[in-house]
């Protein structure tokens, strides 16, 4: 292995451990029995999904500066999941952003990307939901893919948490 890919490996860990140690795990506790945990046979695409609920998370606080780091992790891990050029190109545009109006409609993209990545691949436990939001990019609609079929908004955050409905699970 060379210095350089050992370098950065070394870095891409830094940046997942990072990103896991800022995630706010307050109240997941007890939500465990209809919070379960997913994990996929594609090692590297359970990574990339885990900073994919990062971001969401910080959506859902309207949080645009932590969405920005979770947009930045998930472009990184991106980069070594198979057909996930798409995806990272998005999370880059997010990461490059400040503006939570404009993160929240490039996450409509990203997530329409990784609903195809997790699709494609295969779960080796759990299930995950395709949630959807008729109202989100001005009435046009959009998904999102959460670990828990409690409805949380990231395109409306407080404003309309609870605005949705799950559409399809995938196990």
């Amino acid at each position: 292995m060379t210095m350089k890919k050992t370098i950065m490996i070394a870095l891409v860990a830094l940046v997942s451990f990072g990103a896991y140690a800022q995630h706010d795990h307050a109240g997941h506790d007890t939500k465990k029995s209809e919070q379960g945990t997913v994990t996929f046979k594609d090692e590297k695409l359970g990574t990339a999904y885990s900073h994919y609920l990062h971001l969401k998370d910080a959506l859902v606080a309207s949080d645009a500066s932590e969405a920005k780091m979770a947009a930045s992790a998930l472009q990184t891990s991106l980069g070594s999941v198979s057909n996930g050029k798409k995806a990272s190109d998005n999370a880059a545009k997010i990461a490059a952003s400040t503006d939570l109006d404009q993160q929240r409609i490039v996450f409509s993209d990203l997530s329409n990307e990784m609903k195809t990545l997790v699709k494609d691949s295969k779960l080796a436990s759990g299930s995950l939901y395709v949630e959807y939001c008729p109202m989100a990019n001005n009435n046009q609609g959009a998904f999102w893919l959460s670990n828990e079929k409690q409805i949380k908004n990231p395109y409306f955050g407080d404003a309309m948490l609870k605005c949705g409905s799950v559409k399809e699970t995938i196990q």
